[in-house]
């Protein structure tokens, strides 16, 4: 497994990681607790979760079940700010909220610390001054190694930078988006940024819910276990004329160089600009050993203006 570093800090993670939402959700425990040890058996390090996930903690729940004394080998990554209550009185990046989100979310993750504790969306009712203290004191008591955030606009990436330089406090190390061969919507503005501040890119949804595995046939119903024949509203966002067009396309580019379209998916990502990390969830062992083999194609100079003619044009 590669490892990289998150950006332009010291934090090293796995150029795949794991994307832990499928817990205590999709996944039971004994299942999870499968998946989990095969990863890190795997060299993945990389664990992804947020404390909304399953069901407001479900996820972080089981990672602390199941961790262990294996919670020394991995880089452990949660979010807050997403409402974990009904009222609206459990949301958002205030001092008062995040001080309590951390503390519920070591608590059920059973650990001292959280290595990248990521804002999950933006929030518009607290300055970013503020946000900014409270997670530089949480660095500072030990509680927060690193720190990211995830559905960012570019302008608001920015000022926190700023902000953080001016203050002399933690600066953002990461920020977590989508991003995948055919929602590349954040290469307009959010990826230069990125860039500009260093900041790692974590990719989310890289197979766009399912669309790029290429077990979907056009014109045909999705199979009844997969994610779009269960969610609706996921297959009428990615299956478009566009995107069809666009698959069958890549299929052709994979198939005739030898490869299938998950290691496509996951290498053109692997090779992107300030991409660190590539998310990826799991629901059974098997799953997890192919996405760790889908990086291993490096793919050329050549390959990659070909792919973007085909994304792009």
């Amino acid at each position: 497994m590669e490892i990289r570093n998150l950006g332009a800090s010291g934090l090293r993670v796995s150029a795949v990681g794991l994307g832990c939402n499928n817990f205590g959700q999709r996944t039971d425990l004994e299942t999870s607790r499968k998946v989990i040890h095969r990863a890190i058996d795997l060299g993945i390090t990389l664990f992804d979760t947020a404390d909304i996930y399953a069901g407001m903690g479900g996820s972080e729940t089981v990672l602390g079940t199941v961790l262990g004394d294996r919670r020394k080998d991995v880089v452990l990554a949660t979010k807050y700010s997403k409402p974990m209550a009904t009222d609206g009185t459990k949301q958002g990046a205030s001092r008062r909220y995040i001080m309590n989100a951390v503390e519920a979310s070591l608590k059920r993750l059973k650990t001292d610390w959280i290595d990248l504790y990521q804002q999950h969306d933006y929030d518009p009712l607290t300055p970013m001054e503020e946000t900014l203290r409270a997670l530089d004191d949480l660095v500072t008591q030990g509680k927060v190694r690193y720190i990211g955030n995830s559905n960012f606009p570019a302008w608001r990436i920015a000022e926190a930078e700023y902000l953080a330089r001016g203050m002399n406090v933690s600066r953002f190390v990461s920020c977590q988006d989508e991003y995948s061969l055919v929602v590349r919507d954040i290469e307009k503005d959010l990826l230069p940024a990125a860039q500009e501040y260093k900041l790692g890119l974590l990719p989310f949804f890289p197979l766009a819910s399912g669309l790029l595995t290429g077990k979907y046939q056009r014109g045909a119903a999705a199979p009844s276990d997969t994610r779009f024949a269960k969610a609706p509203a996921l297959r009428d966002r990615y299956v478009t004329a566009r995107n069809e067009d666009m698959v069958e396309k890549l299929q052709v580019f994979a198939q005739a160089r030898g490869h299938s379209m998950l290691e496509l998916a996951f290498s053109w990502l692997a090779a992107r600009p300030q991409v660190s990390s590539v998310i990826a969830g799991a629901t059974r062992p098997e799953q997890v050993e192919q996405n760790v083999n889908a990086t291993a194609w490096k793919l050329t100079a050549d390959d990659m203006a070909e792919i973007d003619k085909i994304t792009t044009g």
